[in-house]
């Protein structure tokens, strides 16, 4: 809830792409949680008309528009209808995906276009679309659902993969434009860990083995709850989870060992021992028929908290309960001018030894 002009409460207006499952889904139960109006954008009708009822239940209020992210229009189209709906539009998330599992040799060019027009140009059509409604009122938040994939590829996901590197590389680049302008508009990345979402059921796959997340795994209320937060805290960016963490880390500093590690391991991690049915459909052109909700099939091996995310939320506390605890332990263990306290005999200080060079006897205070 926001205050208005009179300094009463509003409904925070929120937009999410992706709306209808994973972890867009969750992210618009978490703010619907908070009592904010979302708008829910998503080309399944089941699952909008699924996420509408989870939004109303949890207290917020819904706004289901079918839209393909793909098309830019459609995407405007969603944001006019939104802001006359509910109003002027505070928080807009970028959430939308498609995938496919395959080598990159056996990709077709209309498969990478299709994936490129979702993941990255889906997330550059909402940006836009929110920022041409934020910068004239110069307030609001965009937060793009970013992943570990955008510094650290993997094999078998190269796509995907180039489409994430791709909406760093935007928002990072539109981010100093924004700060050159003096906007006080927000845009932030959320980069995730592997998540257990329905989009294992339903991404296109070459592959022999049904497509799993690579271990560990987060349910998706985890990232919710980090986006909820990031959206409401001016942080630039915000890593969900220690894998996450890990592959930043170690492709800045060991990336030639991992393109080796991840072409032992990486074909069989992102594969269970289930073979792919040969019926299998999958949502790359076409949403699949049904609502499949947040979760998907490994909630056995997922995670409901994130030790690393909490840390990340309260870093600033913490470091200051530290130097707190620090400073404590220095003043224990020295008097005021410096010298060490003898434990033994607390009424005893130590004092200082000489530099080198000089000699003399040491002996203790009386």
């Amino acid at each position: 809830m926001l205050p208005n002009h009179n300094g009463n409460r509003k409904s925070e207006v929120v937009v999410v792409t992706g709306a209808s499952a994973g972890v867009g889904r969750a992210i618009a139960c978490e703010f619907a949680r908070h009592g904010a109006a979302v708008a829910l954008l998503a080309r399944s009708l089941d699952g909008l008309e699924g996420a509408r009822k989870d939004v109303e239940r949890l207290g917020g209020r819904a706004l289901p528009i079918q839209t393909d992210v793909s098309d830019d229009e459609q995407v405007e189209g969603a944001a006019e209808t939104v802001e006359k709906e509910f109003g002027p539009i505070d928080v807009w998330v970028n959430n939308a995906m498609v995938s496919v599992l395959s080598p990159a040799m056996m990709m077709t060019a209309e498969e990478y276009r299709r994936v490129t027009d979702v993941t990255y140009l889906g997330y550059v059509y909402g940006t836009l679309a929110a920022l041409r409604r934020m910068i004239p009122r110069d307030r609001g938040v965009v937060v793009q659902i970013g992943s570990a994939l955008a510094y650290r590829a993997i094999p078998l996901q190269s796509a995907y993969c180039a489409a994430k590197h791709a909406v760093q590389g935007f928002t990072e680049s539109l981010r100093s434009e924004l700060i050159h302008d003096g906007s006080h508009v927000h845009l932030t990345i959320v980069q995730l860990p592997a998540v257990n979402t329905p989009q294992f059921s339903w991404i296109k796959t070459r592959m022999p083995r049904h497509p799993q997340p690579v271990p560990p795994i987060y349910q998706p209320e985890v990232i919710a709850r980090a986006v909820y937060w990031t959206a409401h805290h001016r942080r630039r960016e915000f890593a969900v989870g220690y894998p996450t963490v890990q592959a930043i880390v170690g492709d800045k500093f060991i990336p030639g060992l991992l393109d080796h590690y991840l072409a032992r391991i990486g074909y069989d991690a992102q594969q269970t021992k289930e073979p792919v049915p040969p019926d299998r459909l999958n949502n790359l052109y076409d949403p699949l028929p049904g609502d499949y909700g947040a979760r998907g099939e490994f909630s056995d091996q997922a995670h409901n908290f994130s030790i690393q995310s909490w840390v990340n939320r309260y870093r600033g506390w913490l470091a200051l309960g530290g130097l707190g605890i620090a400073t404590w332990w220095w003043r224990d263990r020295h008097t005021p001018n410096g010298e060490i306290r003898d434990k033994r005999h607390p009424a005893r200080y130590r004092p200082r030894l000489p530099r080198r060079g000089r000699t003399h006897k040491v002996g203790r205070s009386p």
